[in-house]
């Protein structure tokens, strides 16, 4: 039994075209396209059609960074896959690449198993996974060949947090040197953790506990100091670089230096970076703490390099390292010590309509917006062209999108598991209306019919930027 759709009357857009056509869909794939009105269009025949009149029809979003149910700082992210995964359908994402975590001592398999065991099932869209790596050695480097092999083909390294994640500069020096010889990518959270740590204790010292410190300490010269020296580290061992959630203007100076020089580097942003500032961090009654992430928020004034990064392409990707913490309990347990704040922000939900308004905004075009959000995320993590693209043979992961509706963010409203948002308030123009995972509707008209297990795990051949 096939199954057919047809969506007529839509504006597609994609990375690289916008035109005016009908999208056939047949078993769960992109089966062709054809200008709305012609011959071709008229011919195709469907069980169900889509009207997208005055509307656009987008990619599913690919988020490359989220964090469901990750352990930190004594608690979980309060997504779990399930919510998580209905809340970025909810926001036109069809497909997030998570972080499993080897725990020091571990094995990496035992941590993907792990995380494979927490998502299997339980998942409204496709899902792929990173791994972090916690513990080079001998055995881990041998297991990054083995993972490359089954479709994880990225692992992220902490400059920063010492004594969790931390990586000294020879274990990071070690693992890029076998992601050189196996093809993988290394993700870099670039923060000089050592020195931050110093800085954290002298803050607490002088009584200064408050969230805002948590901006002050993490300074943006540390994130510039150790983005250098990862771009350095990968260039001598030969390896790409891709490095996680830049926030300041200094970092991406840093990337843009890079790639001036020819290097395979590349650079990530994230929502809360290009529309909220330290002056979020500095809420009072501890309401700041909602806003605790690192790399931390910047002053506003660093918000045009960002903006001017993805413009330029020396910044490629906009994920949201979604990683969400209740206010009440979970935040809560760094009330007189910033330090204790579980670092984490929600936003899975927020970024393809937040990036829209940064087209109304007149930021980027309506395709850099597809570009950073759906395409460029799918080619980096080796799933373009089956994610990422509207075109013959792609999976079927369409938005249709309501560039006109009026929305205010709220945590009344979104569907993440946390009791607050970070963007509370905030009126976007622009809004999902229906979304299709694989053709079938996981959200119709702003109704959610999609159901836990139809998202599969995808694995992914190695960055299409590197071929």
């Amino acid at each position: 039994m096939s199954s057919r759709t047809v969506i007529r009357g839509g504006l597609v857009i994609t990375a690289a075209d916008e035109i005016h056509a009908d999208v056939l869909i047949e078993d769960g794939r992109i089966a062709a396209l054809a200008a709305s009105g012609s011959p071709a269009a008229q011919a195709f025949t469907a069980e169900r059609t889509i009207d997208a009149t005055g509307k656009y029809v987008i990619p599913g979003g690919v988020d490359g960074h989220t964090h469901m149910e990750m352990p930190f700082g004594g608690t979980y992210a309060s997504d779990t896959f399930e919510t998580g995964t209905r809340a970025a359908a909810w926001g036109g994402t069809t497909t997030i690449v998570d972080f499993a975590i080897q725990s020091v001592g571990g094995s990496l398999r035992e941590g993907l198993d792990a995380w494979h065991a927490k998502a299997e099932g339980h998942c409204s869209i496709d899902y792929g996974f990173h791994m972090i790596v916690s513990d080079v050695n001998e055995e881990t480097l041998k297991e990054m060949d083995l993972l490359v092999e089954e479709g994880v083909t990225s692992f992220k390294q902490f400059m920063a947090y010492p004594g969790v994640f931390y990586s000294d500069d020879g274990q990071i020096l070690r693992a890029m040197q076998r992601a050189a010889e196996n093809g993988g990518l290394i993700m870099m959270h670039a923060e000089n953790g050592i020195a931050i740590d110093v800085l954290v204790e002298q803050a607490l010292a002088r009584g200064e506990t408050d969230p805002r410190y948590h901006g002050e300490v993490r300074k943006a010269l540390l994130e510039a100091e150790a983005t250098h020296r990862a771009i350095r580290l990968a260039q001598v061992a030969g390896a790409p670089l891709y490095v996680v959630h830049v926030s300041a203007r200094e970092a991406v100076a840093e990337l843009a230096r890079a790639r001036d020089e020819g290097l395979p580097v590349f650079g990530e942003t994230c929502p809360q970076y290009l529309f909220l500032s330290t002056d979020n961090l500095a809420e009072p009654d501890f309401e700041g703490a909602k806003y605790v992430c690192s790399t931390p928020l910047r002053p506003r004034d660093h918000q045009a390099a960002l903006w001017r990064g993805l413009r330029t392409n020396d910044l490629q990707v906009v994920s949201t390292d979604h990683c969400p913490f209740c206010f009440s309990g979970q935040k809560e347990l760094g009330r007189g010590d910033f330090s204790k704040i579980p670092n984490g922000m929600p936003g899975v939900e927020n970024r393809m309509d937040l990036l829209h308004q940064a087209v109304v905004d007149g930021h980027i075009s309506r395709r850099r917006w597809i570009e950073i959000a759906c395409a460029t995320p799918a080619r980096m993590f080796g799933l373009y062209p089956t994610k990422g693209t509207i075109a013959p043979g792609a999976d079927a992961d369409v938005v249709i999108y309501d560039p006109h509706a009026e929305q205010v963010i709220s945590a009344e409203t979104h569907h993440m598991n946390v009791d607050y948002s970070a963007y509370e308030g905030r009126r976007v123009t622009g809004r999902v209306e229906t979304v299709l995972s694989r053709g079938e509707p996981v959200i119709t008209e702003r109704e959610y019919t999609g159901r836990p297990g139809h998202g599969v795990y995808t694995p992914r051949s190695t960055c299409q930027y590197l071929n």
